[in-house]
Formats: structure tokens, C-alpha cells, sequence
């Protein structure tokens, strides 16, 4: 599995519990299961919800979906 779809998956499933649609950064962060301390990491590589919430912008909350959210991340990261 590449960095990419490591990462992606760890997303997903770190926001199985969310209830969406999530409207703002910080009810994003909040369905982490650590908050912004929550961290995927794929060999050397490690994201923090936080450092990944940096990437995001105002336009594209509301999210609908754990794979909407992963898909901007990883995309916006350059994973």
C-alpha cells in the first residue's frame, strides 16, 4: 500500500464515529478520536489531524463524508 492510501485509510477510519455533515474545522478535529493530537503515520511519514487541518479552507466544509475529508487531505499534502 502506498503513503497515499495509508494515510487515506487511516483517515477514514480515525472518523468511522463522526456524524456528518461536518460544518466546521473545529467539529472536525473534535471527531478525532484524539483531536488534533490524533496521528497517522505510514513508515516515515506522519500527519497529525492538526497539521492536516491547516490544509484545509473555509469553501470546502461542509463535508459530507470520511472519504471526502481524506481525499482533500491526502490530495492537498502531496502524499
Amino acid at each position: 500500500m502506498s503513503v497515499k492510501d495509508d494515510i487515506h485509510s487511516q483517515i477514514v477510519a480515525g472518523l468511522e464515529n463522526a456524524t456528518f455533515p461536518i460544518e466546521t474545522p473545529e467539529e472536525l478535529l473534535s471527531a478525532f478520536p484524539a483531536g488534533a493530537d490524533t496521528t497517522c503515520r505510514s513508515g516515515d511519514v506522519a500527519v497529525t489531524a492538526g497539521e492536516a487541518g491547516s490544509l484545509l479552507k473555509p469553501s470546502d466544509f461542509p463535508f459530507r463524508s470520511s472519504k471526502a475529508v481524506a481525499d482533500t487531505i491526502v490530495d492537498r499534502a502531496g502524499l
